[in-house]
């Protein structure tokens, strides 16, 4: 019996290494190798033998976590040499820095000012956002763009939207050709109305592979360890997967998509719903208008991502209805927080004179008012999307919170799902 035990365990031993080998083998077809060194998705330093090692690599290590059998814990860094720049040092910036600094990685912070690059070096906690926290020992500052940006296998950009232009012009020319970008910004660029897809491509052109990370995800939760889901999409589903590898831990889940189009309308129509739901709260309107009012909003997503080409399954996963119910009700918003304030009697430029950081969705409304006149045909676009138009009203100071929140609720009867009247 103990023989035949053996022999059976020796037979599936066997099959497993072999199954792997065949994997590791077949993984990479030649043309595809090809594919990869004449597109340049990575790192020109790096050449093709090491390319193919390192996606078989993680291709294998995902098929035996499947499986049950990857030794390695979720936490442990990658077994290739990786190197990551984060850009960006506000709060979002330091809890990127932060996930993938604590699986070992060599992570380095772009900033500004040298005296917060020398604090953080010093002390391990930024002087101005989020001081109380500690970062890990593996994130470095720097304010100079070539020793941050040269040797990185990835780069995470955590640039607000509004600056991400002019930004990009200064260090274009310090990012190596072919490094694969992953963008945590959301929002609308008001002067050309764009996506952050459609920025990173104009300044830094085609040739590289893009990724962009959303979901509902607060920067202190994610620095104290709270367990947060995310979802990173990109059109190279390989890059959206080896990222997902990397960044993934016990408290950091991370799910992919191909849908960028889908997370990027997600990702900035939900700071615009919190502004309102923020307003909605200031007014001391109650849970069930503000129930009410962001259900609704969430409907006005789906219509505009759907418009766009965007998947309905992706307006209503992470990157849409989860991030906009983390941001319309959880206590760390900064959009919900303004629009509280507006709703207490503040200005608009009251309230901006007085915050640290940015709230991406006052800009965005206005911006997202003039894309959608722009791009989406058909009468009375006001009427299809009544809480945008109404946010952005609010905040150029042409109405008052409690007169939008009037209008919507004065709206003629018609059917919940404006876009069911013609099914």
């Amino acid at each position: 019996m103990r023989n035949i035990s053996y022999a059976l365990f020796i037979g599936l031993l066997a099959l497993f290494v072999a199954t792997t080998v065949v994997e590791a083998f077949s993984f990479v077809p030649s043309s595809t190798a090809t594919k990869i060194l004449l597109n340049n998705n990575h790192h020109d330093n790096i050449n093709i033998h090491s390319r193919i090692r390192y996606r078989t690599s993680t291709k294998i290590g995902r098929r035996r976590s499947n499986n049950n059998l990857m030794m390695k814990s979720p936490n442990s860094p990658p077994p290739y040499p990786v190197r990551i720049t984060v850009m960006g040092g506000g709060n979002f910036g330091l809890a990127l820095a932060t996930v993938v600094a604590r699986k070992g990685i060599p992570t380095t912070l772009l900033v500004r000012s040298d005296e917060v690059a020398a604090e953080i070096n010093e002390t391990h906690r930024h002087p101005r956002y989020m001081s109380d926290i500690v970062l890990p020992r593996t994130v470095r500052a720097t304010t100079n763009t070539k020793s941050a940006l040269s040797d990185a296998t990835y780069i995470i950009h955590a640039v607000p939207v509004q600056y991400t232009r002019e930004f990009l012009q200064t260090v274009k020319d310090d990012i190596p050709s072919g490094v694969p970008i992953l963008s945590a910004s959301k929002g609308i660029e008001t002067s050309s109305l764009g996506f952050m897809a459609d920025i990173l491509k104009e300044c830094l052109g085609e040739d590289r592979s893009y990724a962009f990370l959303s979901g509902p995800s607060f920067a202190r939760e994610i620095c104290e360890g709270v367990a947060t889901a995310v979802v990173i999409a990109s059109e190279d589903l390989m890059l959206a997967d080896d990222l997902a590898e990397l960044m993934a831990g016990e408290d950091f889940a991370v799910f992919t998509s191909r849908d960028v189009i889908g997370v990027e309308v997600g990702g900035a129509v939900k700071n615009v719903i919190a502004i309102a739901a923020g307003m909605c709260e200031g007014l001391g309107l109650g849970t069930n208008a503000m129930s009410g009012l962001v259900t609704r909003g969430c409907g006005e997503m789906r219509r505009l991502g759907i418009y766009l080409g965007a998947r309905p399954s992706t307006i209503s996963g992470l990157s849409g209805v989860g991030d906009t119910f983390g941001t319309c009700f959880g206590p760390l918003s900064r959009n919900r927080g303004f629009g509280y304030r507006l709703g207490q009697g503040e200005t608009p430029e009251e309230i901006r004179a007085s915050m640290k950081e940015v709230a991406e969705g006052v800009d965005t409304s206005i911006a997202l008012v003039k894309m959608i006149k722009e791009r989406c045909k058909g009468y009375r676009l006001d009427l299809k999307y009544p809480i945008l138009f109404g946010v952005a009203e609010i905040i150029e100071g042409n109405m008052k919170p409690l007169e939008g929140l009037n209008l919507l609720m004065t709206f003629p009867t018609r059917m919940e799902n404006y876009d069911e009247r013609y099914d």
